[in-house]
């Protein structure tokens, strides 16, 4: 049965939840036994010595283990001290370089924990008749569960019901602007993922609204687990550096037993000693061998590395860094990769001014109240931790937001000072947003969203010159938004678009 087009009424037959009550927990171990935990399978991880073994797959390092073996063999029969000096070196310039691989890929491996450790760790759930909060890895399919604005969202689930959610799932669809949802849609068994309004998935976030939803798959059967499984799939692969040097140290050994034997031949029909020609031709195929190579190769990738450290990169493994010099062309979507899928607000314009003004940290009266009164008609918020600023919600309505508060007006006092006192939420076919707030004693409705939407509406105002400038912000490809007001006497008791 496919979650998002089976009728609700048979999903919940299927997956029997009490949607008062939520599971028991008799009802959550059997089905933990079954299903498993809320996580993602994992590779094995390799050990430490495991991964500095590893390190010597490589062809040109055992063709050097090989001479520094016979360069061993060939100190030992012609005793002479000073000849132990090249097997030394060799060896020592081997385990340097498998210690720096260890060390490069142990570091790589920490960054990757710290980043798995963003995802949701905890999931608001009904059960045994109590709402509860409780590990993400511990939900089951049939769990009842709730999210509001700035939540992850810790499984698949379909919706059971939504109040103007927006889920944010650039991870999934590479698609920036928030999804909308809606419990109620009627979705296709064909339809792609970015059009399953009536579900929510594992590993985005909801960025507008509030939901009540029923989990309907858990670790590797979401949708996140299935693109996991397919990276579990991949090869390791050579990069065209490591390619080059195992064909240079196939080229070596080849060139190397050739002289050896040619030698060899020669000296046996100049009648030498069998011995002693042996261990001339030997030295000679050991003074072939590049010893200094492996050496150099890993000293300049991982100055590569740091370099990229630097700029917050991370790389697992030595000879990616090659990889990525050698691309010529990179093929990426944007969303979460080049960009962190936030605005900022740059340019604004009020009816009452003459030209358009740049935002900053201290506009003017005319640029401060149309901050205000897009600040009250937003739900986002923006938390500040020290230097670090934490988004939640819509992406436009964050930046109005972050612009307010760094012109003096923060999201808590300015809801303290001019309170909300009702609100129509924004819908994709209305595409305004509006709020009353009591502002100086009067009700004052604010409406926010689309310019041609709400320029139609407006009474009053210079509109030509607000088209003017909205169609000079579109050419340079930013996102407008209007906001307009008007005082009421009385709040309707059913109070309706118009």
């Amino acid at each position: 049965m496919l979650a998002h087009s089976a009728k609700l009424e048979d999903l919940l037959q299927e997956l029997q939840p009490d949607l008062n009550q939520g599971l028991t927990s008799e009802q959550v171990s059997r089905r933990l036994a079954e299903y498993g935990e809320n996580k993602l399978k994992e590779k094995k991880k390799k050990s430490n010595v495991q991964r500095f073994f590893n390190q010597f797959k490589d062809v040109m390092i055992i063709i050097l283990l090989g001479a520094a073996f016979i360069s061993f063999i060939v100190a030992v029969y012609e005793g002479i001290p000073s000849g132990f000096f090249e097997p030394a070196l060799i060896l020592l310039i081997v385990v340097l370089n498998a210690l720096m691989g260890v060390l490069q890929e142990s570091k790589a491996e920490k960054a990757l924990e710290a980043l798995k450790s963003l995802s949701a760790q905890h999931a608001r759930v009904l059960r045994d008749g109590k709402e509860t909060i409780i590990k993400a890895t511990s939900l089951v399919p049939g769990d009842i569960i709730f999210l509001e604005a700035g939540d992850f969202i810790p499984a698949d689930a379909r919706l059971l019901h939504s109040a103007s959610l927006k889920s944010e799932e650039s991870a999934l669809t590479g698609e920036s602007v928030p999804s909308e949802k809606d419990a109620a849609a009627v979705v296709a068994a064909n339809a792609p993922l970015g059009d399953r309004h009536n579900m929510i998935y594992s590993g985005c976030s909801v960025t507008y609204g509030h939901a009540k939803a029923v989990v309907t798959a858990t670790g590797m059967n979401t949708e996140m687990g299935k693109i996991a499984s397919l990276l579990e799939q991949t090869q390791d692969m050579q990069t065209p550096l490591q390619e080059r040097l195992a064909d240079l140290g196939r080229s070596l050994g080849l060139i190397g037993l050739s002289a050896c034997a040619v030698i060899l031949v020669i000296g046996i029909m100049a009648g030498m000693r069998v011995m002693e020609i042996f261990m001339i031709a030997v030295s000679l195929a050991v003074s072939a061998i590049p010893e200094g190579l492996p050496a150099i190769v890993t000293i300049v990738l991982s100055i590569g590395v740091q370099r990229m450290v630097m700029k917050n990169a991370i790389i697992r493994r030595l000879p990616a860094v090659e990889t990525l010099g050698s691309a010529s062309v990179i093929c990426s979507d944007k969303t979460g990769t080049l960009t962190q899928n936030r605005m900022t607000l740059v340019k604004a314009y009020a009816d009452d001014q003459d030209q358009i003004e740049a935002i900053n940290t201290n506009n003017s009266p005319s640029i401060r109240k149309l901050l205000l009164y897009g600040l009250l008609c937003s739900d986002a918020t923006v938390e500040f931790d020290g230097q670090t600023e934490r988004h939640i919600g819509d992406p436009t309505e964050t930046a109005i937001v972050l612009a307010a508060h760094r012109n003096g007006l923060t999201k808590d006092t300015s809801n303290r000072q001019y309170p909300r006192l009702l609100e129509i939420p924004f819908d994709s076919d209305r595409k305004l947003m509006t709020s009353i707030n009591l502002i100086d004693n009067k009700n004052i409705v604010i409406v926010k969203g689309a310019f041609d939407v709400l320029a139609a509406k407006c009474i009053k105002g210079d509109i030509g010159r607000a088209k003017k400038y909205n169609d000079q912000f579109s050419r340079e490809a930013l996102r407008v938004i209007a906001i307009g007001y008007k005082e009421i006497e009385a709040i309707p008791e059913k109070p309706t678009s118009e």
